[in-house]
């Protein structure tokens, strides 16, 4: 989920930690053919046998410390000073809209408030809006055009919260803003744990700033914002991209929050999601005889798929489930069950050989609870397909313009949250950090559904630190600082990062070009096409009558069976065979 930018967590060099690329920790030469000799893959099988984990790597492996980035790729320009400067003389409309977003703390697919703020933003900024992008109803594409004949750049922009990770805004201790009392299952509330909040806000602000200067300096240029739905569902864009919505673009710029300010060209695990539900019989618990738990089918399934991690899952792999549904009360034998599994590898073709061996263990786990089990793909992306050229004038952008301009509240409640968490109280990552190639062998990771984007359009993507230095994403420490101190440095610092990279591409033909032969050289020979399955429909939720009425829209959208088909059980009793006879 939100996840392909944990290449972006605890990959950076700085004074309080080891040397580690954009890609993970730097590994000796040793180490590097004990892996090649565990995964049993050699460079020319894989380009033969596995051509998108070889367009993802790297055709030459340097030295470590041989490579030094090229500087100069970023020039000034009256333009770009005029980004940037929108930036800067718009900050408190831009870390405004950031707080707005993060107090809204919508789940995915329900970000009702949040994409119309977004939209709104982009509407005082002159772009064309329109609702319903890919049939998502809180999906919207945003557009700008000046003149004829220049680039088209896409921005990317996610609003989505996650579920339980409710925390006060600025507290260096986990103190959840929206605590749900239940006396038998007390929660939290949602929250951006991610800091997507940050995320389309600093993307939208980029793309409002290269429209203003692409208009004042009259250059030709179609800025598009695809505002994406269900970023952490990893559903949003994929979905949209196997639909077309990305087509025509000449580069896509993306970014999202981090432990560190960097960028690179390494890549991400191809992911599929997939949700097994089984059927039972339910009864008494105190009678249980002859009942059909479709919970025990859930726990003999997740106690059998661990068993696959020592001899069927690579150093890339990943492998982590949830069960979603398990029942309501232990004197009622769960008549229904699901377990939710993200099945993750370098390519999509390992990510199949995988999720054949999980969907065997559901079938195994029905026979022997005697329940049946049905499963669905709720997502399913590719790895993503790294771009050089594109990093590398990122970086020089990065590298000229600075860290995020952390103050000392923001220092301060990064080491307050490195004291709870016990982590050393070191602060925010002030540097940016230098480019580095990735790792020779990839051992895995997140994933990201701009991964699909990255194998349709030159794609490139960077982090700026919004939480402290050791921290994760996916937490309540990361909703503390998004829309404080530390995240609100963040997205203005994002935003001029894209903005001045975007701008390089107008005005620079030859950086666009490099960008666009590299994609060209990458994917020769190779036919992207979506790791969805024949005939998928996208999950959605019905939207409120206020939010079509706002944003023009009709439900339910024609790519959707509406209502969703029912999952009943209709299962039978069990049978204990012949009654005994009476004791004589």
């Amino acid at each position: 989920m939100c996840d392909l930018h944990d290449q972006h967590e605890h990959e950076h060099e700085h004074e309080h930690g080891t040397a580690q690329t954009a890609a993970g920790p730097q590994l000796s030469r040793r180490r590097i053919m004990q892996l090649l000799g565990a995964v049993g893959v050699t460079a020319a099988m894989t380009a033969e046998a596995d051509p998108a984990m070889a367009a993802a790597a790297d055709s030459i492996v340097e030295e470590a410390g041989a490579y030094k980035a090229p500087e100069g790729l970023a020039e000034d320009s009256p333009a770009k000073s005029s980004a940037l400067g929108w930036i800067t003389s718009n900050s408190s409309r831009i870390t405004g809209l950031n707080e707005e977003i993060w107090e809204n703390a919508e789940l995915s697919l329900r970000e009702w408030n949040s994409s119309i703020a977004e939209a709104g933003f982009l509407e005082k900024a002159g772009f064309d809006v329109k609702f319903g992008t890919a049939g998502f109803p809180t999906a919207f594409t945003a557009t700008f055009s000046y003149g004829s004949g220049g680039p088209v750049l896409g921005f990317s922009g996610e609003y989505d919260a996650l579920p339980g990770l409710s925390q006060n805004k600025g507290v260096g201790h986990h103190d959840p803003r929206e605590y749900i009392h239940d006396p038998f299952s007390p929660s939290y509330g949602p929250g951006h744990g991610c800091g997507h909040s940050a995320l389309g806000t600093a993307a939208a602000a980029a793309a409002a700033a290269v429209a203003q200067a692409a208009k004042k300096h009259k250059l030709p240029v179609t800025v598009k914002f695809f505002g994406s739905t269900a970023e952490e569902a990893l559903i949003g864009k994929t979905y949209a991209v196997s639909k077309g919505v990305y087509d025509g673009l000449d580069a896509f710029l993306d970014w999202h929050p981090s432990t560190a300010n960097a960028t690179g060209w390494g890549t991400s695990n191809a992911m599929t999601a997939v949700t097994f539900t089984f059927l039972g019989v339910a009864g008494h618990g105190g009678t249980p005889l002859g009942n059909k738990s479709a919970l025990d089918a859930a726990v003999m399934m997740a106690t059998m798929s661990e068993f696959l991690r020592e001899e069927n899952m690579a150093p890339a792999a990943r492998l982590h489930w949830v069960i979603n549904n398990g029942g309501d009360i232990p004197n009622v034998t769960p008549e229904i069950a699901e377990i939710s599994y993200y099945v993750r590898e370098g390519s999509t073709a390992r990510v199949q050989v995988l999720l054949d061996k999980v969907i065997a263990i559901s079938e195994a786990a029905a026979k022997a609870s005697q329940t049946k089990v049905q499963h669905r793909i709720t997502s399913a992306c590719w790895n993503q397909l790294p771009n050089k050229a594109a990093a590398e004038l990122l970086y020089d952008n990065m590298r000229q313009i600075g860290p995020p301009a952390f103050t000392a509240e923001a220092h301060q409640l990064a080491k307050d949250l490195q004291k709870s968490l016990g982590l050393p109280e070191v602060g925010m990552h002030d540097k940016v950090a230098e480019l580095t190639p990735p790792n020779p062998v990839f051992l895995g990771g997140g994933s990201t559904d701009v991964a699909d984007i990255s194998w349709n359009v030159p794609t490139v993507s960077m982090g700026a630190a919004l939480a402290p230095i050791g921290g994760k994403f996916h937490t309540w420490s990361t909703a503390a600082c998004a829309a404080a101190a530390p995240g609100q440095a963040a997205v203005i610092a994002a935003a001029k990062y894209l903005a001045a990279t975007a701008v390089d591409l107008i005005t620079q033909p030859e950086r666009l070009k490099a960008l666009k032969d590299e994609f060209k050289e990458r994917t020769k020979g190779l036919e992207w096409k979506t790791a969805l399955p024949d005939g998928y429909e996208p999950p959605m939720y019905e939207p409120p009558q206020w939010f079509l009425a706002k944003t023009g829209q009709k439900w339910p959208p024609k790519n959707i069976t509406w209502p969703p088909r029912r999952v009943v059980s209709n299962e039978k009793f069990s049978s204990l065979g012949p009654e005994l006879a009476p004791q004589k």
